[in-house]
């Protein structure tokens, strides 16, 4: 025979588990809404420029727009940067660090626009596209990755490829 104090742990753990199931379940619900944010490259202008060590330093603004019922943050935007075609090299947003409460938020139906500094050198391989962004010649942009997009149970990882000009 089992005796009552048995039966109550049992019990009490068969709805422990069943609640931390629902709670994932619950979680997982909100990952298709999370793929509907999108990510579109807003401005690239450049900031300063090194002549010495053939350098620039570009501000790249990441338009952010929430279609979707829930609030969400991008926690972090790894990219590679092209001009014209050519590499320019990687960009890495994070705030990973920062507590989502501290985070840029996306509002339902809302959008944000995130700036990232980019560091940009010379090279032979893209002296010509360099030289036309300095100038500030017409210059088509591509940037190409993957984002982090977290609500508060549960977070997806998106890529995108988007162009500016």
């Amino acid at each position: 025979m089992v005796s009552k104090g048995k039966i109550v742990i049992i019990a009490a753990f068969i709805g422990l588990g069943g609640m931390m199931l629902g709670i994932i379940m619950y979680a997982n619900s909100f990952q298709p809404q999370l793929q509907e944010v999108d990510i579109n490259l807003q401005n690239v202008k450049v900031l300063s420029v090194n002549k010495i060590e053939n350098r620039a330093e570009l501000e790249v603004d990441f338009m952010l727009t929430n279609p979707t019922s829930v609030t969400s943050t991008i926690s972090t935007i790894n990219y590679e940067l092209y001009a014209n075609g050519q590499d320019l090299g990687g960009g890495h947003y994070s705030v990973e660090d920062v507590p989502m409460t501290g985070r840029p938020a996306l509002f339902p139906g809302g959008n944000t626009t995130i700036t990232h500094d980019f560091n940009m050198i010379d090279s032979p391989s893209i002296s010509a596209v360099y030289d036309s962004i300095l100038k500030g010649e017409p210059v088509k942009y591509e940037a190409k990755g993957d984002m982090t997009v977290e609500s508060t149970l549960t977070l997806v990882t998106k890529d995108f490829d988007t162009f500016l000009g």
